[in-house]
């Protein structure tokens, strides 16, 4: 069995999609159609930069999930195959759970682009800038995160927010909460915490605001009925129902990232090969949760070629 996966936010980088753009029509046609929708050039951001523009909220978010869908549109259409046809199931971190459903026929590309601009100004706008922090706790594990995350909340909101691997976990929360987490990381048998460069405190109860906002525009947006099943960021569980995707989508803004679980879920449902589209950020936790599953990241047309021969 094979599962295709979609990178979250930190995978952007300035000249992403600029190698697929040059080789191929198909991936012109998905940055020109993301472009049109958001109404931005956002495809000039992402292959020339400013490194500060491409990486505020509103505008990596759309960016990721379009290089990633102009990788399987390239994929799809230089091999001549379908993800259906390929895969068993798919999964996103965090945004790429939006990847993931755009991919499988839930949102077309365009909805897809409009609702992750919105959910990035809507993540932006829950908490003023500098109130909150998120930190990468290395060398901790998720019962090790917990027990730090309670001790540093003080009364304050410090919560995990992604289980990434055996190795890395994120907490998120007020930012005077997180620092005091970092402070205390040894306390706890967990090597370092380092701050991230992020502009909000994402997956945690102070994107109550950003849930809302998506609530509301998920109603109006509601996915369609799915090629195959997606493993859910909130639950590890596969999920087929469109109206359980719109559901969870809402919780994922405030929820965690069970992006650990995941992989162990669809390792146990039989998924031997993992494809990961658009990034090299999924294949390496995956590969740390578990040593036998078999990872491919592809980002540029050789790895799409080679890829093709692959399966």
């Amino acid at each position: 069995m094979r599962a295709f996966v979609f990178p979250g936010q930190g995978s952007q980088k300035v000249g992403m999609g600029l190698d697929l753009a040059n080789a191929s029509p198909a991936a012109r046609e998905v940055f020109q159609e993301v472009d049109d929708a958001l109404g931005q050039n956002l495809f000039a951001i992402m292959s020339a930069g400013p490194e500060e523009t491409l990486t505020l909220t509103e505008n990596a978010q759309p960016a990721i999930m379009a290089n990633a869908i102009a990788t399987l549109r390239v994929l799809e259409k230089e091999g001549g195959i379908t993800l259906a046809s390929k895969a068993d199931c798919v999964a996103g971190h965090s945004l790429g759970e939006y990847t993931a459903l755009c991919a499988v026929g839930a949102f077309s590309l365009a909805d897809t682009a409009r609702l992750l601009k919105l959910r990035g100004q809507a993540m932006q706008a829950a908490v003023p800038v500098g109130e909150g922090a998120m930190a990468a706790l290395l060398g901790a594990d998720i019962e090790k995160a917990q027990s730090l995350a309670d001790a540093a909340a003080e009364g304050q909101v410090c919560t995990v927010a992604n289980d990434n691997d055996p190795t890395q976990v994120v907490i998120s929360g007020h930012r005077e909460a997180i620092e005091r987490a970092i402070a205390l990381t040894r306390d706890h048998g967990i090597k370092r915490g380092i701050l991230l460069p992020v502009s909000a405190p994402f997956h945690c109860p102070l994107m109550q605001p950003a849930a809302d906002a998506m609530d509301a525009a998920l109603a109006a947006t509601p996915p369609a009925a799915m090629h195959l099943p997606l493993y859910a960021n909130v639950t590890a569980e596969q999920v087929t129902d469109p109206a359980d995707v719109q559901r969870l989508l809402v919780e994922q803004v405030t929820g965690r990232v069970r992006w650990r679980e995941s992989v162990l879920a669809m390792r146990a449902a039989g998924v031997e090969h993992f494809v990961e589209l658009g990034g090299k950020v999924l294949g390496p936790m995956i590969g740390r949760i578990d040593r036998e599953a078999q990872v491919t990241s592809v980002i540029t047309m050789d790895d799409i070629e080679a890829l093709l021969k692959e399966i």
